[in-house]
Order: structure tokens, then C-alpha cells, then sequence
């Protein structure tokens, strides 16, 4: 089970723990198919396809899928209430999680924030 987005899938959490320790610059949206999140996967699609943040690997996750549990269940999305969860690794570590809608404006920001080119 995969959402319907042209980025790459976490489908289990085996395939996530090896591409988190694997890939230095991770960006994951855990999430549905649903108003909130949708604006967000486009946003990562055009980023992922603009190549400036070629040093960045962009995936998705599906929120209900038992398997997300590795993201869901981070202390970083503990107060979170609204779907996507967004979640930025760094060298296997987590360095900014936020939920909700973000604007392209935002998503930038916290790339050029909290990864080097």
C-alpha cells in the first residue's frame, strides 16, 4: 500500500531504518491522501524535481500503516495533532519535525536551515 504521489515510499519500516541510515539528508511526510496533506507531497515533487535540493532524498509515508510507527511514534511527533507529520534526518538523527499544512516558503526555509548543500 502506497500513496498515490510520484516520490519515493517508505512501505515498511525496515525499508526506513535502512534508508535513514543510508542517506544523509532524509525529508518524510507521513500521511494521507487528504486536504492537509496533498499540498505538501506537491511541494516535495517540485522541490525533489527543481534540482537544487538534489542533496536531499524525499519520501512518503502512509500515517495508518502499522509500519510508520517508526515515525509516528517519535518523541519529536509526540505533541502533534495534525496530519502530515514532516520529518527531516540528518545523518540518521532527527534535526526538525513539524505537522500540519506547510507553504513551499516554509519547507525552504527549514531545508536551507537544517541541511547543508
Amino acid at each position: 500500500m502506497t500513496l498515490q504521489t510520484n516520490l519515493k515510499h517508505w512501505e515498511t519500516s525496515a525499508q526506513a531504518e535502512k534508508c535513514i541510515s543510508e542517506e544523509e539528508n532524509i525529508m518524510v511526510c507521513l500521511g494521507r491522501m487528504g486536504p492537509m496533506c496533498v499540498p505538501v507531497y506537491a511541494i516535495m515533487e517540485d522541490l525533489e524535481k527543481s534540482g537544487k535540493y538534489n542533496h536531499i532524498t524525499f519520501v512518503d509515508m502512509i500515517f495508518d500503516s502499522p509500519e510508520a510507527a517508526i515515525v509516528r511514534n517519535l518523541p519529536e511527533c509526540a505533541g502533534f495533532m495534525g496530519l502530515p507529520f514532516t520529518v527531516y534526518y540528518k545523518n540518521g538523527k532527527v534535526v526538525k519535525a513539524t505537522s500540519s499544512i506547510q507553504s513551499l516558503d516554509m519547507v525552504m526555509d527549514i531545508l536551507d536551515t537544517v541541511y547543508d548543500k
